[in-house]
C-alpha cells in the first residue's frame, strides 16, 4: 500500500473536509506567505501604497496576518477571532439581528441545517452567530468548489469549518463518486462526530428571490445510507440526518444590484459570463453592505414519514417559506411593480421605511429597475403561492 493509499484509508475525506486543529500552524504560515492574498489585501487596505511600492504593501499585509493571528492554535481560536469581527459588522451593516426557533432544538444534537440562499457568506455565517449567541457549537459549512479557485480563499474557507462540494467533476462517473463521497462525509458529521452542518437548499442563490429546494439535494443526503441498505427508505434516511430548515430573511440585499444585472442578462440573451473576480466581490460585498434587519428562523426536524425526493423538498419549501420574515421592502417593491395588490400588507410601513427604500430605489438604473424590484417583490408571491 502507497503513502497515499494509508493516509485516504485513516482520512477518507481529507481532500474535502474542513482543516482539523493538527493542520491549523501549517495554514496559516502559508497565508502569511501567499502572494495573491497579500496583493488582495493591500489592493483593499492601501490602495495606493501597493501601486506605488508593492513589496512594502506586501510585507506589511504579511505582518497584519501574524498579528491578527497571534494564539490561534486551533480552528475554535481562529473562529472566536471570527466572532469578534462578526460582532463589528453586525453594528456596523444590520440594523437589527433576531432569532426564532432555536430553542426548540436540542442544544446536544448535532443537525442537517438546509437553508434558503441569498448571500455566499452571511447565509451560513448569520447561522454560526446564532449558534454562538446560544452558545452552542458553529456549524461546517458546504461551499461548492467553483469558490475556491484560489488556494488562499480554499485555506481561509476551511479554517472557517468549510467542506468542499463538487461541482467541477467530469463525467457522469467522477460526479457519482464525488457525490458518494460528500454523502458519506455529511453523514459521519451528523451521526459519527455529531457536528452540525449548513448547506443551501439548492446549488447557487435565488438571485431572483425565488426559495426552492433542488430534490437533487436530498438524493444526494441519502445516498450513503442508501448504499449501506438498499432497502433504506428515503424519509428514513433523511430523518436520521436530522435535517432542519433554516429561513435567512434580509431587509436589503447588499448584492441587488449585482443580481439585478445578472437577471436582465438571462432575460436578454439567455446567457450570463460572471468576471474572474465577481464571486469574491459578492462575498465582499454581501459582508460589508448594508442589510438593514436580518430574520434567521429554525424549522423543526423533518419526519421519517416523508415518501422520496420530492416530497422531502416540498416539506423543506413549506418550512421555508412559512419562516421567511417579509419586511416593508418587500411590500414596497410589489406595490411599485403595480401587481397582486390584494397581498400587500402596508399597515406596518412607516414613512422612515418609505423613505429609505425610495432612497436605496434612487440609486437603480432605470434600466435595471424591473430586475431590482422584482428580487425583493417574488418573496411576498411565493409565500402566497404565487411563484411557479
Amino acid at each position: 500500500m502507497t503513502e497515499t493509499q494509508d493516509t485516504t484509508a485513516a482520512d477518507p475525506w481529507a481532500d474535502i473536509r474542513p482543516y482539523q486543529d493538527d493542520e491549523v500552524a501549517e495554514v496559516l504560515e502559508r497565508l502569511v506567505h501567499d502572494g495573491e492574498l497579500l496583493d488582495a489585501l493591500t489592493r483593499y487596505r492601501l490602495p495606493r501604497l501597493a501601486r506605488v511600492m508593492p513589496r512594502l504593501s506586501r510585507i506589511l499585509a504579511s505582518f497584519a496576518i501574524r498579528r491578527e493571528t497571534r494564539g490561534v492554535a486551533s480552528v475554535y481560536d481562529f473562529q472566536m477571532r471570527i466572532a469578534s469581527y462578526m460582532q463589528r459588522m453586525l453594528r456596523n451593516s444590520t440594523d437589527d439581528f433576531r432569532v426564532e426557533g432555536l430553542e426548540q432544538l436540542d442544544p446536544n444534537s448535532a443537525y442537517l441545517f438546509i437553508g434558503n440562499h441569498r448571500d455566499i457568506s452571511m447565509d451560513p455565517a448569520f447561522v454560526n452567530y446564532a449558534l454562538y449567541l446560544a452558545g452552542r457549537d458553529t456549524v461546517r459549512i458546504a461551499i461548492g468548489d467553483n469558490l475556491l479557485k484560489k488556494p488562499y480563499v480554499n485555506d481561509l474557507m476551511r479554517l472557517n469549518k468549510s467542506f468542499i462540494v463538487p461541482r467541477s467533476a467530469r463525467g457522469k462517473r467522477a460526479m457519482l463518486a464525488a457525490y458518494q463521497k460528500l454523502s458519506a462525509y455529511i453523514r459521519h458529521s451528523i451521526l459519527g462526530d455529531n457536528h452540525s452542518i449548513w448547506m443551501a437548499q439548492r446549488e447557487g442563490r435565488a438571485k431572483d428571490g425565488i426559495d426552492r429546494t433542488d430534490p437533487a439535494i436530498i438524493k444526494m443526503l441519502t445516498m450513503a445510507r442508501r448504499g449501506e441498505d438498499r432497502r433504506a427508505a428515503i424519509g428514513e434516511a433523511v430523518a436520521e440526518l436530522r435535517l432542519v430548515p433554516v429561513s435567512i430573511s434580509y431587509e436589503y440585499d447588499p448584492c441587488d444590484l449585482q443580481k439585478a444585472r445578472e437577471l436582465r442578462a438571462l432575460e436578454d440573451s439567455g446567457n450570463y459570463e460572471k468576471s474572474e473576480f465577481e464571486d469574491i466581490s459578492s462575498i465582499v460585498a454581501g459582508i460589508t453592505g448594508h442589510k438593514g434587519r436580518v430574520q434567521l428562523t429554525f424549522g423543526t426536524p423533518l419526519s421519517a414519514d416523508l415518501a422520496g425526493p420530492e416530497e422531502v423538498a416540498a416539506e423543506v419549501d413549506r418550512q421555508v417559506l412559512a419562516g421567511y420574515h417579509l419586511f416593508p421592502s418587500h411590500y414596497l417593491a410589489l406595490e411599485a411593480l403595480g401587481e397582486a395588490p390584494e397581498l400587500l400588507e402596508l399597515s406596518e410601513v412607516s414613512d422612515a421605511d418609505r423613505a429609505r427604500f425610495q432612497a436605496r430605489l434612487q440609486t437603480v438604473p432605470e434600466e435595471l429597475r424591473h430586475w431590482w424590484l422584482t428580487q425583493y417583490a417574488n418573496p411576498v408571491l411565493n409565500k402566497a403561492g404565487r411563484c411557479q
